[in-house]
């Protein structure tokens, strides 16, 4: 299929961004894309690839603009149950710390996830995968997390898989038992990081290989006053490492407990949220391939002033992405569209950095950014087509669906 007569194609093309190149959008005016089996051909002007391939089947978008899938690269969209009742709390003055101590928060979302069974665990996540796709998004991370035993979390990670091969978008899992300290162990957090390290993960370790032959999941530890002080996430993530796990970290969101320069000394894919990180942490994450995950719509979420410090990264020389942070307690929100408009508005990226960082460098914090993220021959045909003439309109316009096509792997869907 030739997608052609575009207002402009913004292929991404060239790798991961950081520094000062975040935003070079490979712009092509009245551009056009060639898709065979699924992958990318090749781009270039309307004019030229129509004549070069006039028996092509055509798909004509009309002065759209066209850009690669958006990449979520931080989501906890597998739950049951939600939280309505805790904004509520917090309209009334109680802090995110404050719910969480009163027994709300992470853990009672727990308590509803415990109790549900595979279908409805599928069932629920599977009308937010629809609606991610619908707003944009073709490839996403998804963390368990709201398990914090074995069984759930693996009952969680069986859900995603199944929802991996029955829904268009592609899943790429996370591990994410070290999400808090469940209510048998309140009070013990020690013990419960060794019941991490010393049961947990070496059962992921064996239930793994038995259910696909994919690569391993990620495994991710909220590093966090309040969940996992630094020692304790050193012991998490190098149990992963050395059960041949890749891994990633939660880190200042709210302190500035060191979580960063851990990530980037054991190689982390990335560290995320990074609210409140050092200039000491953001000249690490500057010389260090472990990508920045900004989450600009938790801080929203919580009617927060404070968020990711995106000039002083990308003055570091760092690679800078965003996402969403699906979720049920702070973040509920699928569309990748509103995260740039926040990232543009609270972190004062412009449209075109905002593009960047939910494409191709999104891509690179799961680990994909050789097969999806940009459009370029070879890669795998996800685009989506917006209803603008312009790309600018990204950040600009929030809170309307732009998108009239996503292209998933060659396939045509309705926004």
């Amino acid at each position: 299929m030739l997608v052609h007569s575009a207002a402009q194609v913004l292929t991404l093309a060239g790798g991961p961004q950081r520094g000062s190149r975040l935003g070079e959008l490979g712009l092509i005016e009245d551009g056009a894309v060639l898709i065979r089996s699924g992958n990318i051909l090749e781009t270039g002007r309307s004019s030229d690839l129509l004549n070069k391939y006039p028996d092509e089947e055509t798909l004509d978008v009309g002065g759209k603009v066209v850009l690669p899938g958006f990449v979520d690269p931080h989501t906890h969209v597998i739950w049951a149950g939600d939280r309505a009742a805790e904004f509520e709390l917090r309209l009334q003055g109680k802090s995110y710390l404050e719910i969480m101590e009163a027994g709300g928060g992470i853990v009672s979302t727990v308590r509803e996830t415990r109790k549900a069974s595979l279908k409805q665990l599928k069932d629920q996540t599977r009308l937010r995968l629809k609606s991610m796709l619908a707003h944009g998004t073709t490839t996403l991370e998804a963390k368990t997390g709201y398990g914090l035993n074995s069984e759930t979390e693996l009952l969680m990670l069986q859900a995603l898989l199944e929802l991996d091969q029955e829904e268009p978008l592609d899943i790429v899992l996370t591990y994410l038992g070290a999400h808090a300290v469940p209510p048998e162990y309140e009070g013990n957090t020690p013990g419960y990081t060794d019941l991490v390290c010393k049961e947990m993960i070496p059962a992921l370790a064996e239930w793994w290989p038995a259910q696909t032959k994919g690569s391993f999941p990620y495994i991710d530890v909220f590093c966090e006053t309040g969940a996992f002080d630094l020692d304790q996430s050193r012991q998490i993530l190098e149990t992963a490492k050395a059960n041949g796990f890749p891994i990633k970290i939660h880190a200042d969101e709210f302190d500035n407990l060191g979580g960063v320069s851990l990530a980037v000394e054991l190689g982390a894919a990335s560290a995320d949220h990074l609210v409140v990180t050092s200039p000491e942490d953001i000249k690490a994450l500057g010389g260090s391939d472990t990508v920045a995950v900004a989450l600009p719509c938790t801080p929203f979420g919580l009617a927060e002033s404070d968020y990711t410090p995106a000039k002083a990264i990308i003055e570091a020389g760092g690679i800078l992405a965003i996402a969403t942070d699906l979720n049920p307690g702070t973040a509920w929100c699928e569309s990748m569209q509103f995260a740039a408009a926040l990232a543009c508005r609270y972190m004062k990226l412009t449209p075109k950095q905002a593009i960047a960082a939910a494409t191709i460098n999104a891509a690179a914090a799961i680990g994909m950014d050789k097969k999806i993220g940009s459009l370029e021959p070879g890669k795998q045909a996800d685009l989506i087509v917006l209803n603008i003439s312009d790309y600018r309109h990204i950040g600009y316009r929030f809170g309307t669906n732009l998108v009239e096509f996503v292209i998933k792997q060659g396939q045509v869907y309705q926004g």
